[in-house]
């Protein structure tokens, strides 16, 4: 019987010792292995709108930025627009080019609605937000937290009872900026058009 436990303590100690040297060995390789992705991928992304909408034909902001980084077309996304496309190009220190209409219009930012008295708990606009902004649950009301919505427009067309609305999101102090003054105008001007 001793020579029994002797026998299982023996391989339960190889397998451990075969455990800890592995470990060790994977350890070290992920330290001094690690590859540095690209910090121009980085600095792309963070200009994206990260709607994660998929109308630049990339599944989301990161994928269409490493696009970018290697040689690709600005000029895809039009939840950033022409804003976006300007601080692409001054990035990357190239022409600015038109918003390529083949992948949308620019359009006003806009969150989802939905109309919850209609909703019958589907869950599938819950699957198809790329960035889970609907709270919900199966046979339950569904609701979009609009603070985190992207406005992809993604879970519009799996509703099938169509409650869900895109609207013009209001600009609130969050949004708010001075606007720029007009060149040319000087305040002598302006006291001179008052009187």
């Amino acid at each position: 019987m001793s020579i029994m436990w002797t026998s299982i303590l023996i391989a339960i100690l190889a397998l451990l010792g075969l455990a800890l040297v592995f470990g060790a060995v994977l350890g070290f390789a992920a330290v001094h292995f690690k590859v540095e992705g690209n910090p121009l991928v980085d600095q792309i992304d963070s200009l994206l709108p990260q709607t994660q909408c998929g109308q630049c034909g990339f599944p989301g902001c990161r994928p269409y930025a490493e696009s970018i980084a290697n040689g690709g077309p600005i000029n895809k996304c039009p939840p950033g627009g022409e804003s976006t496309i300007k601080a692409l190009a001054a990035l990357l220190d190239i022409e600015p080019q038109p918003l390529d209409a083949e992948h949308g219009v620019e359009q006003a930012r806009r969150v989802a609605v939905i109309r919850e008295d209609e909703c019958i708990g589907c869950t599938k606009c819950i699957q198809a937000c790329p960035v889970d902004a609907i709270l919900g649950s199966a046979k339950h009301m569904h609701t979009v937290i609009g603070t985190e919505c992207t406005g992809c427009d993604l879970c519009v067309e799996p509703c099938p009872v169509d409650c869900i609305d895109m609207v013009l999101l209001e600009p609130d102090i969050r949004d708010w900026g001075w606007s720029a003054p007009k060149p040319g105008i000087i305040a002598s001007d302006r006291k001179g058009a008052d009187t």
